[in-house]
């Protein structure tokens, strides 16, 4: 490595979770602040929550529906009264 260019390195930087995790990794910076750890992540917990993408799928196919029915009367209503 050059001299002088390279931030200081710490060897066992602090990290702390917002679920009150803590644990030691290399960086840049002494102290961490994270939002969220293995510990807490869903993914590894086990605890994922699964969206109902059904029923928003079904509610965006409900809205262009009635766009379409909405633009439709429309169009209907102009060629009535030309």
């Amino acid at each position: 490595m050059k001299k002088d260019i390279h931030p200081k390195y710490f060897a066992k930087a602090e990290v702390t979770c917002a679920c009150g995790n803590t644990f030691t990794i290399g960086s840049t910076v002494d102290k961490l602040r994270v939002e969220i750890c293995s510990a807490c992540h869903p993914f590894y917990t086990g605890n994922e929550k699964v969206m109902d993408t059904a029923g928003m799928v079904e509610k965006f196919k409900g809205r262009i529906a009635k766009s379409k029915a909405a633009k439709a009367k429309k169009i209907a209503k102009a060629d009535k009264e030309a």
